[in-house]
């Protein structure tokens, strides 16, 4: 499985949108202890203004054809591209607005031709943070001179707002919800971010025993490790979420167990 490469993603972007484009930032896996096996590569990107429907369709288009094991040019690593209208972030207010994002979760809808709206997003309060942090710009100015501060307690609502959504997909995309629902809660009782590995390996610390196994493997598929499979503990992965969803409800590290078992 190759690319795509990053220079790909800003082409596709300047194609669709030319000098519109105030900056392109790499964040996620990748700056957060690197591109693990199922690493999406994450991309934000910051506009001067609205985009169009043609060029949100434009947008989805271009990576159906380079993001993901169905992309059409071949086999790729999966692109997760999320675009904000700069005035929508800076100054700050929440919930923020998202402009426009695909991801492969939204391959499907995509492909039957669903096109993007913009609406708000929690998920940006995490997302510029991690950008913030990063320092990692593919194009345009430093993140700093763009996007203005999320405070820690946005951080905080944004990422524990998005956890109901989460868990509808607990079925369907088992690894990462579980992965993502041990970032939540390492944050909340934290505040620092950590990547997906680094934070399963923190919550496999402070869980018992029995809550253990879905998340070992969830760890261990992440890190390219063991084969995805999860017919033998999907019922246990669901124990496993709502005991880390009350955790973080309680917005604490629950009881500090050492850590046995599968890891």
């Amino acid at each position: 499985m190759t690319g795509p490469d990053t220079e790909d993603i800003v082409h596709l972007v300047r194609q669709v949108l030319g000098a519109d484009v105030v900056g392109g930032y790499l964040h996620g896996s990748a700056l957060l202890g690197g591109l693990r096996p199922h690493s999406d590569v994450d991309v934000l990107v910051v506009v001067r203004r609205p985009t169009t429907p043609r060029e949100r369709r434009a947008l989805v288009d271009g990576l159906l054809e380079i993001s993901g094991q169905q992309a059409r040019n071949g086999p790729a690593r999966p692109v997760e591209l999320t675009a904000v209208v700069q005035s929508d972030v800076n100054p700050w207010s929440y919930p923020p607005r998202c402009e426009f994002q695909y991801g492969e979760w939204l391959r499907d809808a995509y492909e039957r031709g669903l096109t993007p709206s913009p609406e708000p997003s929690p998920d940006l309060a995490p997302l510029i943070t991690m950008v913030l942090l990063g320092q990692a710009p593919l194009t345009g100015p430093p993140p700093g001179d763009v996007l203005a501060p999320v405070p820690h307690e946005d951080l905080v609502r944004g990422i524990v707002d998005g956890v109901p959504e989460l868990l509808t997909e607990l079925a369907s995309d088992t690894r990462n919800v579980l992965l993502t629902l041990a970032r939540v809660w390492m944050t909340v009782a934290t505040g620092s971010i950590a990547s997906k590995d680094a934070a399963a390996a923190w919550a496999l610390a402070r869980l018992p025993a029995h809550h253990r196994p879905p998340l070992a493997r969830a760890r261990a598929v992440y890190l390219g490790d063991e084969e995805e499979r999860w017919d033998d503990l999907l019922p246990y992965a669901a124990a496993l979420a709502a005991h880390v969803v009350a955790a973080i409800g309680q917005g604490t590290t629950g009881p500090d167990v050492p850590r046995r078992g599968p890891h």
